[in-house]
């Protein structure tokens, strides 16, 4: 029994312990520029920059052994990114051309309505349907798959934080919807008045 007491009350006392503490992970402010262990890499989560920087030494582009080391490799990457954010926007505007096109399979219902003064008045609405198992549904499948490829690929070069690379990202964008979108169809609905 008195050794019951002594095992409940070591259990719950615990004011008396002590209990080393240990010291945080030491961590670095990411201004680390090539010392003991950089690697190429800088900053202090896994390697990544955390903040925006405009530099072209040791810039790691997408994937291993794609390193940046000189003005002109920054260029050729910049304008090689450009023109996959104009890729990207031109994919988005021709899938909703491609789909547009597509949309052969239109039917024309007629739906009887009651009138004010008694009459049925026939109206007519469009109905458009697209099947699974069609070759234009397996090509939009594949543009995007494509899309999000791209698109995720960008993201991650965004995520560089490298301002010329970010800039590049962006100014593509800007021009691809330049380019596309003007393609876009508006769609206006002749039943609509204005009173």
């Amino acid at each position: 029994m008195d050794h019951m007491t002594h095992m409940n009350h070591s259990a719950m006392d615990h004011t008396h312990h002590h209990h080393p503490t240990m010291a945080p992970p030491p961590t670095t402010t990411g201004h680390d520029h090539g010392g003991v262990g950089g690697g190429g890499h800088e900053g202090g989560h896994g390697g990544m920059r955390m903040t925006f920087y405009f530099d072209y030494k040791n810039v790691e582009l997408l994937f291993t052994g794609l390193m940046i080391n000189s003005p002109g490799e920054m260029v050729g990457a910049c304008v090689g990114v450009f023109l996959l954010a104009v890729f990207y926007e031109g994919l988005k505007i021709g899938r909703e051309v491609l789909l547009r096109r597509s949309h052969v399979n239109v039917r024309y219902n007629s739906m009887p309505l009651p009138g004010s003064d008694g009459t049925v008045l026939m109206e007519t609405h469009k109905t458009v349907g697209q099947r699974m198992l069609s070759p234009a549904h397996f090509l939009q499948t594949l543009l995007h798959i494509i899309q999000v490829v791209v698109s995720y690929l960008l993201m991650l070069v965004f995520m560089t934080y490298n301002g010329f690379l970010c800039i590049a990202v962006a100014l593509g964008a800007g021009m691809g919807y330049f380019l596309f979108s003007w393609r876009k169809a508006v769609v206006v609905d002749i039943t609509e008045h204005c009173h």
